[in-house]
């Protein structure tokens, strides 16, 4: 990337990437159209090309822009203090669907990226996805107590498990055209988290640990 883009205006340089992430977010990879993505920027394509190599260099800097945001959303000072796994997890679901309803365009552009397939981008999107869920761990959850866990359930595919459901849940709203209730969501995930709890959790734990 030219680094000539960061020393546009904030404003500008938001107005490229919502543009990005609007066109990127409504189609898969190969019908984006740059000119789209340029007319809604409110600049020329030339233009974007001289901040960007090309359409893929354009993609992956968004991608990375909305891991690197949501990193930033997520890691607080309420963050660091959660050793619970299932804290955790709602602690980061509230995040995710509080900024569903701010910048809906971020979050369909991170579920194409993520599902992408046999398009010019999967490759390179395959090995930071693998190194963005190798870091979730890694970062994330450094400070979770996974002593509480009972020995035949693997933390890191209750995760994953977590995950898809929530992303399945939202998508299926999404495709009913329905109206996203944060409140609804967070009262249909905590649900989920007591269920996983009494499964995941020894049984001391969970009459420690247990929420109502």
């Amino acid at each position: 990337m030219n680094e000539k883009f960061y020393e546009l205006p904030a404003e500008k340089q938001q107005r490229i990437i919502n543009a990005g992430l609007e066109v990127f977010g409504a189609y898969d990879y190969p019908q984006a159209s740059t000119d789209d993505i340029a007319a809604k920027a409110g600049i020329s394509k030339g233009l974007l090309f001289y901040y960007f190599k090309n359409k893929k260099e354009f993609y992956l800097f968004l991608f990375d822009y909305c891991c690197n945001f949501f990193h930033q959303q997520i890691c607080t000072e309420n963050f660091i203090q959660i050793t619970d796994f299932f804290d955790l997890m709602e602690y980061a679901a509230r995040i995710k669907y509080s900024l569903i309803l701010q910048y809906p365009h971020f979050m369909n552009f991170v579920m194409k990226a993520y599902y992408s397939r046999r398009e010019e981008v999967s490759e390179a999107m395959k090995e930071r996805i693998g190194s963005t869920i190798g870091e979730i761990y890694t970062v994330y959850f450094k400070n979770i107590d996974f002593s509480r866990f009972k020995e035949e359930v693997d933390p890191q595919k209750l995760l994953n498990m977590l995950t898809w459901m929530a992303e399945g849940y939202i998508q299926d709203k999404l495709r009913q055209s329905e109206t996203l209730n944060i409140d609804e969501l967070m009262q249909d995930f905590h649900d989920w988290q007591k269920m996983f709890r009494k499964i995941a959790y020894k049984e001391v734990s969970d009459e420690t640990h247990s929420q109502s």
